[in-house]
């Protein structure tokens, strides 16, 4: 069985001063890009789509792409050409039209599971294994299967500023029932605390949060071009609105079309999210090289 990896690489990173997707924070100036494709190939994935917007591609090439396409094969899709047919995009917008939006942009390259992520995450090296061993699974349900790897909240927070973050709420077989979107997380003692309806509201230590890694299979791909043109039709002429995939997700778990397993066992993760949480994540990865998680030179 053939798994994809697909990165979802066409952010800006606003907050953080530049593409996190491109930083050499590895030693040899490794990126977060070439971990995910080192992690991914040795869990068992054979390929790696990156998205990426118009007219970024030759820098995605130059920083990582070229280094990675010698030991595993990648593909290159672009975020614009999953616009509808005839669709023009209005005048003033300049963002992308969200991480749905971007999924369907790989759409075209792919034939079987697949994995769904951030390029400006570091998820670590189990969340690759969990997740290719939930897609080599055989699965029985009359819906649709999917899964995604949950974190623990206060693992994910940066000591320079609050984080937005997808906190889950799961049923008692393991199986996602909602994702509420918080936009302003911080840590509160062991803890957590989430700003909502300008009030802060305590989150459990160990409540699982998405940060977008996702595992699916081919049955998703229809629905979110569906949905996305329902989307389109509500918003064309926006300049700012967003198809987000986890919106789209969700909107099959509502219907009963879907159900999403959260996935345990994965990390350690690495964000940077603020300038301040690079040296972190340095001191992260130096780590995990040190004690034998990764070789000295990610590709020889």
């Amino acid at each position: 069985m053939s798994l994809s990896l697909v990165v979802l690489a066409a952010g800006v990173g606003s907050r953080y001063g530049g593409p996190k997707q491109l930083d050499g924070v590895g030693p040899g100036g490794a990126t977060l890009l070439d971990y995910a494709a080192f992690d991914a190939r040795r869990a068992g994935f054979d390929r790696v789509v990156l998205v990426v917007r118009e007219g970024m591609e030759a820098e995605v090439r130059a920083a990582a792409g070229d280094r990675i396409g010698r030991h595993v094969p990648v593909a290159y899709g672009v975020q614009t050409s999953a616009l509808p047919r005839g669709f023009v995009s209005p005048a003033g917008r300049t963002k992308p039209w969200g991480t749905g939006h971007a999924t369907l942009a790989a759409a075209p390259l792919l034939d079987g599971p697949f994995a769904v992520i951030n390029a400006d995450d570091f998820y670590g090296p189990g969340s690759y294994r969990v997740l290719a061993g939930f897609l080599r699974q055989p699965h029985a349900s009359p819906g649709a299967e999917f899964a995604i790897v949950g974190f623990p909240v206060v693992t994910t927070l940066s000591p320079d500023g609050p984080v937005s973050r997808g906190v889950c709420t799961v049923d008692g077989q393991g199986f996602l029932v909602s994702i509420r979107e918080v936009l302003k997380v911080e840590r509160d003692g062991e803890n957590a605390r989430g700003l909502e309806a300008s009030a802060w509201r305590p989150i459990a230590g160990d409540t699982p949060v998405s940060l977008n890694f996702w595992g699916f299979t081919p049955a998703l791909l229809p629905a979110l071009e569906q949905g996305f043109h329902r989307f389109l039709d509500a918003h064309a002429g926006s300049t700012g609105a967003e198809y987000f995939l986890l919106s789209a997700v969700q909107a099959l778990v509502d219907a009963g079309k879907a159900r999403v397993r959260v996935l345990g066992g994965g990390g350690p993760w690495g964000g940077l999210t603020y300038p301040g949480d690079r040296p972190r994540l340095v001191a992260l990865l130096q780590s995990l090289h040190a004690r034998g998680e990764y070789p000295p030179s990610l590709w020889p």
